[in-house]
């Protein structure tokens, strides 16, 4: 009987997983596509295939459905930039992996959700939560490094993670806004690099 009821739980655990994965997939593709504001709940669980009342089983609302994806799409960006942040060289890895950073935003789906509808849906605690997780951890790893090999300054690793994530932030809201995108990610490329040699030690 005990080994029925916790098989019966397991199932219940997998199944209510899988239809929170649907929703969070089906919530993520609606909202690049669309935005927030042109999707209602009916659309996502219509999406997901399941019913409305699965739907509020596993989020009070439109706007708590929107938190899980925003981060879900912060940790996509964060894994997708880590893969930059692997050159040997410390000071050609830190470059590599900010620039990335602001490629990873170029995606109409990340702007969309990242850089517009998140502004105006979630809270600045929320916001600055999520970034500090998947955004200045990616980088502090990389500064680190850079500061144990001396190609970088001994500054205060935790400030500079989030003042140099802040900054490329604000050129990718420059990129997504531009008109001209493709300059505007250029001259975007080369303020970070100006920026990036600015914490180099200075030469003896």
């Amino acid at each position: 009987m005990h080994t029925q009821s916790t098989d019966v739980k397991s199932k219940k655990a997998e199944q209510g997983a899988a239809t929170r994965r649907a929703l969070l997939d089906a919530a993520c593709a609606l909202f690049g596509e669309r935005g927030y504001a042109a999707t209602s709940i009916d659309d996502v669980a219509h999406a997901a295939n399941v019913t409305k009342g699965a739907f509020y089983h596993h989020y009070a609302g439109k706007q708590e459905l929107f938190a899980g994806v925003y981060e879900q799409v912060k940790r996509e960006v964060s894994e997708r930039v880590a893969a930059a942040f692997l050159e040997p060289d410390p000071w050609v890895d830190l470059c590599a992996g900010c620039q990335a950073m602001l490629d990873a935003h170029l995606d109409p789906r990340v702007q969309r959700i990242v850089l517009h509808d998140a502004q105006a849906v979630l809270d600045a605690d929320t916001i600055r939560r999520v970034d500090t997780r998947y955004g200045a951890v990616v980088l502090r790893g990389a500064l680190r490094r850079s500061i144990r090999a001396g190609v970088v300054r001994a500054l205060p690793l935790k400030i500079l993670a989030l003042m140099l994530t802040g900054a490329i932030l604000e050129g990718c809201m420059a990129i997504a806004d531009s008109d001209d995108p493709t300059q505007t990610r250029a001259d975007a490329g080369d303020v970070l690099t100006t920026l990036l040699q600015g914490l180099r030690p200075p030469t003896p």
